[in-house]
Parts: structure tokens; sequence; C-alpha cells
């Protein structure tokens, strides 16, 4: 039987690190694993999408079935995505029975990792025409995780740390 585990937290919080890493770890020990990237499954099928509550709805529910019909041939799957709202996330939880861990990191941190520009970009003037006026947690409301197996602080915590407490979690 497959498990299945949602990370959510903002744009550069480290969800696809920790996945990948996380991921690179249990191909080793025999365990088949995919990884369901936010931005990877938006471009690939969910490109008529935009941003709207109504078209982020839309793509986790694709999503969501996208994970379902594929689950039972991995021993893992991980859901890397911001998926900013709770009754977003509860679609996870529902349909593909995933336990919610969040991977959070302060504002001050991100704004310093900032690797796609995005920070930089949010706080800019909104007449400037660089301006990116939908970041969540900046400029786009982003709920704080109710109800979440834990929370994964990566301001605080290594990588590696971050990917053992995660293996004990969903394998003990």
């Amino acid at each position: 039987m497959s498990k299945v585990i949602q990370f959510t937290g903002l744009s550069g919080a480290g969800k696809t690190t920790i996945a990948t890493a996380l991921a690179k770890e249990l191909i080793v020990t025999g365990l088949k694993t995919l990884i369901v990237d936010g931005d990877e499954f938006r471009s690939k099928y969910a490109p008529d999408l935009g941003f709207s509550n109504a078209d982020r709805l839309e793509n986790i529910n694709r999503m969501a079935n996208f994970v379902n019909a594929n689950k039972d041939s991995y021993s893992l799957v991980i859901i890397s995505a911001i998926n900013p709202f709770n009754e977003t996330r509860a679609i996870f939880t529902e349909k593909c029975q995933a336990q919610l861990i969040y991977i959070k990191c302060n504002l001050d941190t991100l704004v310093e990792r900032d690797t796609k520009g995005l920070y930089r970009r949010a706080m800019l003037p909104p007449n400037h025409p660089e301006h990116l006026a939908n970041l969540t947690g900046v400029n786009q409301n982003f709920d704080e995780p109710a109800p979440h197996t834990f929370t994964i602080d990566t301001s605080e915590i290594s990588l590696q740390n971050a990917v053992e407490k995660i293996k004990n979690s969903i394998f003990n």
C-alpha cells in the first residue's frame, strides 16, 4: 500500500528541495517514489489555468486525480505544492489520504533566498512594470495549515534533519 504526503508552504520554503532529497534516499533503499511538483504539474497538466481561487481549486482537483490514478505504482507519493488554502489542502487529505506537512520559512529568509526573483517583484510598487500582484504570502493569502501532521521550519533546520524527521514520521 502506498503512502501519500503533501508538502505545503510558500515559494522558496524548500518543498521541492526536501522532496527531491527524500526521494533520492528512499529510492536507494528500494522504495519507488513519485514527486508531484506543483510548478511542473501546472505547466504540463493545467496550462489553461490561472491563479484565481476557482483555477487553483481546479488545479488541485486535477492533481488529486493524477495522484490517485498513479499512487498504487509507488511506495510513496510526495505532493510538493504551495496549495495556499486549507479548503484545497483538504482535497488531498480526503481524496488521497495524504498526510499534510507544513514546510515553513520566515519571510526574511525567503526574500534572501528568492531564487526566482518573485519576492523582489512582489514588493515592487504596484505601478512598476515588473510588479507581481499575486505572490502567495506577500500579496495573496496563505492559510496557516490546520490541521497538519507537523511543521518543518527550513529557516531553523538543515535539509538532512528535515529528511530524517519526515522519514521517521511516515515510516514509523
